[in-house]
């Protein structure tokens, strides 16, 4: 998994920093991340974040697990998942549903069916990467080495860390651009609506999760997420990896006129360079105040 970026002295400067903050949007083992829910929790703790939220792809599976951990040592965890939806011509826009009932027998149905594809796109991908290996004359990956890696449903990331460990690549990013990228094959998603549904009947919050991925115009953001809000769209996350200031106070004023909680995240998966939990890309701050403004909105419902 790589070395751990918080040790020494750095936990005691950065903990002292973190003291009632959040995360709320974080990635394990059981979607694309390299570290199990107890680990990010562990991480969390000791770095002295407040609360977490555990928002794997499209899967829940991680969730009790990180529960247990938090409980165990006082941590906050939020119950999430983030849904890879459509819209219109919109594709791969990310959902992100909190204080969901995440053992729900119909999501967990729901859920297992869409595992099943994700399986087979990451046998797709592999296929795809062997090919290309065939043609630099190296030896082929397998799936099995991959899926050994996985906590629960198979990643791109896993397969990245198999290359790395054949010497196919000299780190995440170098797997991603040589071999990942060029040998993709697309996902499934959720009709948004279908999305936003699901989050709302299993008593859930929705928030759109790094809103400006989606479009850089303001006018046309505007209405893709007033458009969401008609199908129970509760919140914009507003500090992310992705959006400038000037962005995340647009979201937020956007955000607070319309009635809606803003939230914040690191999306860390720990193979993003330079991403942090907690502070991002190191000026995020997330105050809990985000946590009791979800809280609220789902307690009103």
């Amino acid at each position: 998994m790589g070395e751990n970026p918080y040790n020494g002295a750095a936990w005691q400067s950065l903990g002292e920093k973190m003291k009632n903050l959040v995360d709320l949007h974080l990635h394990s083992t059981y979607s694309d991340g390299v570290r199990t829910p107890a680990e990010l929790v562990a991480m969390a703790s000791a770095l002295g974040l407040r609360a977490i939220a555990l928002a794997d792809h499209d899967t829940v599976d991680g969730i009790d697990e990180a529960l247990a951990a938090g409980a165990a040592c006082g941590l906050e965890v939020l119950p999430a998942i983030e849904f890879s939806v459509a819209f219109g011509t919109y594709r791969d826009v990310h959902l992100l549903g909190y204080l969901l009932d995440h053992r729900d027998p119909g999501l967990l149905e729901t859920l297992s069916e869409f595992r099943e594809r994700r399986e087979t796109r990451g046998e797709a991908i592999v296929e795809r990467i062997n090919e290309k290996l065939a043609g630099e004359g190296k030896s082929a990956i397998s799936s099995a080495e991959a899926t050994a890696l996985a906590g629960g449903a198979l990643g791109r990331p896993h397969i990245a860390q198999v290359l790395m460990g054949k010497g196919y690549a000299r780190d995440m990013q170098d797997a991603f651009v040589r071999y990942l990228i060029p040998c993709d094959v697309p996902k499934r998603y959720f009709p948004a609506e279908e999305a936003l549904a699901t989050v709302k009947r299993l008593g859930g919050v929705a928030v759109l999760a790094h809103p400006t991925t989606i479009t850089a115009d303001r006018d046309t953001l505007t209405g893709v997420i007033d458009a969401f809000c008609a199908m129970g769209l509760g919140g914009v996350e507003a500090f992310n990896n992705v959006c400038s200031d000037q962005e995340s106070a647009f979201l937020v004023n956007f955000a607070e006129k319309r009635g809606m909680v803003w939230t914040g995240g690191s999306d860390y998966h720990g193979i993003e360079e330079g991403i942090c939990m907690g502070t991002g890309r190191g000026s995020m701050a997330i105050p809990y105040s985000c946590v009791e403004g979800v809280q609220r909105l789902r307690q009103g419902r």
